[in-house]
């Protein structure tokens, strides 16, 4: 999706907080606008005739390469000004995974594993 573009919507999107056993949240870097270099959560759209949970393991393994397992919802985000794009309603999911094999991959510039990530600018509304 080109920065530029205005989105009708509402569009369908997941985001997820995937922790470690010690609490530390995977973040990226965005690589594309909006909020381009700005940290994030791991996200994107669900494509058609997927299942949010499917969308959800997806973009984790596009984006960080990591595998991600006890899936559970935290919520439904709504706003219509959450993102400059348009209107995108984002199903926001709670995850674990083993962090060995992060690495950044299709939208991020750098993925991290971070201890204190609530003290941090988030991009949207991830905070």
């Amino acid at each position: 999706m080109e920065a530029a573009q205005q989105i009708q919507g509402p569009w369908l999107a997941t985001d997820r907080v995937i922790v470690d056993e010690a609490g530390n949240v995977a973040l990226i870097q965005r690589k594309n606008e909006p909020f381009k270099g700005a940290y994030a959560l791991p996200g994107g759209f669900v494509e058609p005739g997927e299942t949010v949970e499917d969308a959800c393991r997806r973009e984790v393994n596009d984006e960080i390469n990591l595998e991600i397992y006890d899936v559970r919802l935290v919520g439904v985000y709504s706003n219509p000004n959450r993102d400059p794009r348009g209107h995108i309603v984002s199903i926001a999911f709670t995850a674990k995974a083993d962090f060995a094999r992060l690495k950044a991959a299709a939208d991020a510039t750098q993925a991290e594993v971070v201890g204190n990530w609530r003290g941090r600018p988030l991009a949207f509304d991830h905070r």
